[in-house]
């Protein structure tokens, strides 16, 4: 653990959830093909079911509709129905086919392994703070298993703007009436986890997951972690 500022009393902490608690690259590669595969049953082999051209519908769907950014699952669902339309399937039939394969995505999105030793260091943690999940994703802790360890989840787009936009974590400090400064959020990200938790005046702890790349920090985290287990120390 390095710490770069000195700490201020802490009520709360904070976790995103997408490679903080599990690393979240493969979940999101399965269920991309848990998506297509249901694409597949419902209309054959359609022209166009590649990941590539989904990641367009969305970039496409986003220049229009820039807020759309902000709830992941909406932004997807849409992007999905634009894509079938363009394919020649009517747009009350591509409506029920998004929906069916969002389904198919959401359950293996949701369906995450996490590693052995995070609900240990989450039973430790939640003895002595309350714990909330802030996350610009569609990852579910009470599917996860850890739920009943979190006074709450925060996901953009129902709760708020995504990260950094301030919403979320402003969000949390109401519901757990505290200040934000007293809420230590802990994330990986440098631009939604460390600069969102600052803007918004929480404390910040920075789990550094690719050594050499403090660089990159346009300002610093509280404190820098290699392993969130290092939080047991706190």
């Amino acid at each position: 653990m390095r710490i770069y500022k000195a700490l201020s009393p802490i009520k709360a902490l904070s976790f995103d959830l997408d490679d903080t608690l599990y690393p979240n690259s493969d979940v999101i590669s399965k269920a991309e093909l848990a998506m297509q595969r249901r694409l597949r049953q419902l209309l054959g082999d359609v022209a166009y079911n590649q990941p590539d051209f989904w990641w367009q519908q969305r970039k496409m769907l986003a220049a229009v509709q820039p807020d759309i950014r902000h709830d992941v699952s909406s932004w997807r669902l849409l992007a999905l129905e634009q894509g079938l339309v363009e394919q020649g399937i009517s747009r009350c039939e591509a409506a029920e086919i998004a929906e069916l394969a969002m389904t198919a995505f959401l359950a293996a999105r949701t369906d995450i392994k996490l590693p052995a030793q995070i609900r240990p260091l989450l039973e430790q943690l939640a003895t002595r703070f309350p714990l909330v999940a802030i996350t610009n994703g569609n990852a579910d802790i009470q599917q996860m298993g850890i739920g009943d360890l979190f006074q709450f989840a925060l996901r953009a787009g129902p709760d708020g703007r995504m990260k950094p936009y301030p919403d979320l974590f402003l969000n949390a400090a109401t519901r757990l009436q505290v200040e934000p400064c007293e809420i230590l959020h802990i994330g990986d990200h440098i631009k939604s986890d460390v600069l969102g938790a600052l803007h918004a005046g929480c404390q910040s702890a920075w789990l550094n997951l690719t050594p050499g790349s403090v660089k990159a920090l346009k300002t610093l985290p509280h404190l820098e972690i290699s392993d969130v287990l290092e939080l047991k120390d706190l």
